[in-house]
């Protein structure tokens, strides 16, 4: 079956569950009417089935090659990437400036999240240059945004983050790529970075690094980490690529998936840069970019589950097996698969408004100011990254299950599904560092934006008191409020250990909050079926993860490497 964009969705959830009316109300995003916005989400569609969708399996089945150290990108990707920057989707949410549209990141998030769907491979291409856009736009100096901006807005050039090194992974601070000043206020950058996801191609005229480096001198860890820009081509006094610089790639990565985009080892041998931000502020420029980025592959997450279940209930709607109560006997209607495929789909619907939820408090938070908003997208970002990227591997597998042996073997395209959502799951910081920084960074207030956030799901419930489903919801509010107090004053090791644990349940309780908004806008519908099937089948697992969250660090760190050898 071929992928459709999921428009019905989209809309439902920006309209009756994140609420996408408080952005639009906004005079930053004025220009957010209703009409433009369906026609946004059209057009997109319109894009995203025509044109992606038949690339995703090209891309699998002919990747990226290096040769003679020039990327070769799959047959179609280069018009694919065309029709992406012709149309305008890479600077949807930037700033008008520098040629972008300004609407709501609740928008692009949306668009992003059908192209993911569509084809994940070549989306990763702009989903890195509109990470570089925002950080480009939050440090840069005003001449390198005047020439770096409005050509990675138009999609002429690219852009790349490169953090990772052989060494150094997880652990920014670690790393050895060094940064000398020349005399002319560039820098000559050496250094070698591994896993840089769309590290060249040959389809855009110039390839924009964002590349963390250290100065002579720099402090150790984190703290003396500066940020450069490094082009591929070296922009002449016309701002149009001139001579090479000294970037090379290395060799690309032979991956489990993802065969289309190519990910890289790339040396920067004295390549000449230019520093972004303060020196010693590398750190904080680049999450600027990789907060954009986490949101964004949570929406990758919530693409490919999407993709996996419409797949999945073509193929139970199609395929004959055994008998139905139906007496149509396609699998369907057998109870195990229809419960395989509502969790499919209940769960794309709650990671999909926790993904919604945090573009929407970004939205919110750059057009009032108001710290409770910026604190919401904080708490909200590991979490819509982290459930993001489990439920498409989790809606992924289903997926081939569904599809019996058939999803094993290549030709249905489950197997690929799965294949390309894994990583999602490991780049922009693993799914694991996402839990700590929810339990650390985003707690370290207290719990308040938390509790704040629990308060407003507590109220959606008072506000379905009618309904059978609002009190086990409120019940596990209660049970997560008391969780994250407790985590909020525990120790570190305590927090580290519960940590994965207590996202899942914060997950798995916001998920239950978009289902009961879907149920009080919709009753009687499938929709509040659907709800119903979340709060009896999926909610419960909250309260084992709570109780896991909780047990501390002590049962975790008594298993010693020799009990592990055994």
């Amino acid at each position: 079956m071929p992928f459709r964009s999921p428009l019905a969705d989209l809309r439902f959830q920006l309209d009756h569950v994140a609420g996408f009316a408080r952005v639009a109300a906004q005079d930053r995003f004025a220009q957010a009417a209703p009409d433009v916005v369906d026609a946004v989400l059209s057009e997109a569609a319109r894009l995203c089935d025509g044109v992606l969708a038949p690339l995703d399996a090209v891309g699998d089945r002919h990747p990226a090659r290096l040769e003679d150290g020039v990327v070769r990108t799959p047959p179609g990707f280069a018009e694919g990437y065309r029709a992406i920057a012709e149309g305008g989707w890479i600077g949807l949410a930037a700033p008008p400036e520098w040629g972008g549209q300004g609407l709501p990141r609740a928008l692009a998030t949306a668009v992003n999240d059908m192209m993911s769907g569509a084809c994940l491979a070549l989306q990763l291409n702009p989903l890195m240059s509109q990470g570089q856009i925002e950080a480009l736009a939050a440090h840069a100096s005003p001449g390198l945004q005047r020439l770096y901006l409005p050509r990675l807005v138009s999609g002429e050039w690219t852009g790349t983050m490169n953090l990772t090194e052989p060494a150094a992974g997880s652990d920014v601070g670690a790393l050895r790529t060094r940064a000398e000043p020349g005399g002319d206020g560039a820098f000559a950058v050496t250094g070698e970075k591994q896993f840089i996801t769309w590290a060249d191609n040959d389809f855009s005229a110039n390839v924009c690094h964002l590349v963390l480096a250290r100065l002579p001198g720099a402090a150790p860890g984190s703290r003396g980490v500066s940020l450069f820009l490094v082009p591929k081509l070296i922009p002449d006094a016309r701002g149009e690529p001139g001579a090479r610089n000294a970037v090379r790639v290395l060799k690309l990565e032979d991956k489990l998936g993802l065969h289309g985009s190519p990910t890289a080892a790339v040396a920067f041998e004295g390549a000449r840069g230019s520093i972004v931000g303060a020196p010693g502020g590398g750190l904080a420029a680049m999450f600027t970019m990789m907060n954009a980025a986490r949101l964004g592959v949570g929406a990758q997450g919530v693409g490919v589950a999407e993709a996996a279940t419409q797949a999945a209930l073509a193929w139970a709607e199609a395929r004959v097996q055994g008998r139905t109560e139906d007496g149509t006997g396609r699998i369907v209607g057998h109870p195990d698969v229809r419960r395989m495929l509502a969790g499919m789909r209940a769960e794309t619907f709650a990671a999909r408004a926790i993904c919604l939820d945090c573009a929407v408090a970004l939205d919110m938070a750059e057009a009032t100011g108001e710290p409770a908003w910026a604190a919401r997208a904080a708490l909200l970002t590991p979490i819509a990254k982290a459930f993001g990227t489990d439920v498409g591997h989790r809606v992924a597998q289903a997926g081939i299950q569904v599809h019996g042996g058939m999803g094993y073997v290549e030709e249905t395209g489950a197997a690929r599904l799965a294949r390309d959502v894994r990583v999602t799951q490991i780049y922009e910081g693993t799914n694991g560092i996402q839990a700590l920084d929810l339990v650390s960074r985003k707690l370290a207030d207290g719990g308040e934006a938390a509790s704040r956030l629990l308060d407003e799901v507590a109220e959606d419930c008072e506000g379905m008191r009618g309904s059978a489903l609002a009190e086990p919801v409120w019940q596990a509010v209660e049970g997560l409020r008391e969780a994250t107090e407790w985590m909020a004053g525990a120790g570190a090791p305590d927090r580290a250990a519960g940590a994965t644990a207590y996202l899942g349940a914060f997950a798995r309780v916001l998920g239950a909050r978009a289902h009961l908004r879907a149920a009080g806008a919709a009753p009687g519908t499938g929709r509040e079926r659907l709800a119903a099937f979340y709060v009896r089948r999926l909610l419960p697992e909250h309260a084992g993860l709570l109780g896991e969250a909780r047990d501390g660090a002590g049962a975790v760190m008594a298993v010693s490497p020799g009990d592990l050898a055994a």
